[in-house]
């Protein structure tokens, strides 16, 4: 049997981007991140200094980086890998039809979706896109989920607002006991997501389970900050993700400052949209040089920052 720091004695969440595990004389490691190639890359020169084989995948290691050829084999494919990310994850299909321009998906899973149906069912489903999906094979997940009797407490990456109708609301509805995930990454998504919105909430869908991924620094602050409000007004929540490069070896935003973007600015919009500072100040009056706390709530945050 392999051990797993996903798995025995380990968290048992997610691993945050770098997953490991032991197979025989094997040694497997999974990165999701780009910034985490480097300690990776670490981890393969320590199981190769204690007699192990390395193998190496997973998306950060799709884009060219050098950072582990020689150190560990690259390519091929790894059955099940997401579950070493997270034990109650899986995946039911592969690939997205939408090519976003900013997603490694379309170029590593490609823009064609491949079928995965004896897929092991488990609580949390990662596919990259649920309401895409040919209608039966949207019906044979969740027959499938029914069959073995496991709830559905997440779907991870979403549904596509521009394919999402009433019927993919009957669908998952009698399934997804968490919140409804999808984007808002571009104003010109406006339409498709505010119609999506708006029959989530007609359907009697509370806020806090409309959750939108909503990336900036890619377009001006001002569309960006207006894209965050539009969430909110059409009643959901926005999650603030910043721009960042595929390729980027460390943890930190794409800055743009010809569309008026400084690293300050990205860090404070996303932190008054995340700790839900929005119901308490509006972002023009938070103190951009505001320090968060555990010890202080965000309306604390907020009165603070206006004060």
């Amino acid at each position: 049997t392999g051990r797993s720091r996903a798995g025995l004695g380990m968290k048992t969440g997610w691993v945050d981007g770098l997953a490991e595990w032991t197979e025989g004389d094997t040694a497997f490691l999974s990165v999701a991140f780009t910034w985490r190639l480097n300690e990776a890359r670490d981890r393969a020169l320590w199981y190769r200094s204690i007699g192990f084989r390395v193998r190496a995948g997973g998306p950060a290691t799709f884009r060219p980086h050098g950072y582990l050829e020689g150190y560990a084999e690259l390519g091929g494919a790894i059955e099940d890998a997401v579950r070493r990310h997270h034990p109650d994850a899986t995946v039911a299909s592969r690939g997205c039809p939408v090519n976003c321009w900013f997603c490694i998906v379309p170029k590593m899973h490609g823009s064609v979706f491949t079928m995965l149906p004896d897929f092991p069912v488990r609580p949390i489903l990662c596919d990259d896109n649920l309401s895409a999906l040919p209608i039966d094979y949207q019906n044979h997940i969740i027959e499938r989920y029914r069959s073995f009797n496991v709830p559905l407490r997440d779907a991870n990456s979403g549904f596509e607002p521009r394919t999402f109708d009433g019927g993919t609301y009957e669908r998952w509805s009698k399934l997804l006991r968490g919140p409804w995930r999808f984007g808002y990454d571009e104003m010109k998504e406006r339409t498709e997501v505010e119609r999506m919105m708006a029959l989530l909430r007609s359907n009697g869908v509370k806020p806090r389970k409309v959750q939108v991924y909503c990336m900036i620094g890619h377009e001006d602050p001002d569309t960006c900050l207006g894209r965050i409000r539009q969430i909110i007004e059409w009643g959901g929540e926005p999650y603030v993700q910043r721009n960042m490069k595929l390729n980027a070896l460390e943890k930190t935003p794409w800055v743009r400052p010809e569309l008026g973007w400084t690293e300050q600015k990205l860090s404070a919009m996303a932190r008054w949209a995340n700790r839900r500072i929005w119901r308490y100040a509006p972002f023009e009056s938070y103190d951009v040089n505001a320090k968060t706390s555990r010890r202080r709530s965000p309306k604390q945050l907020a009165l603070e920052s206006v004060a």
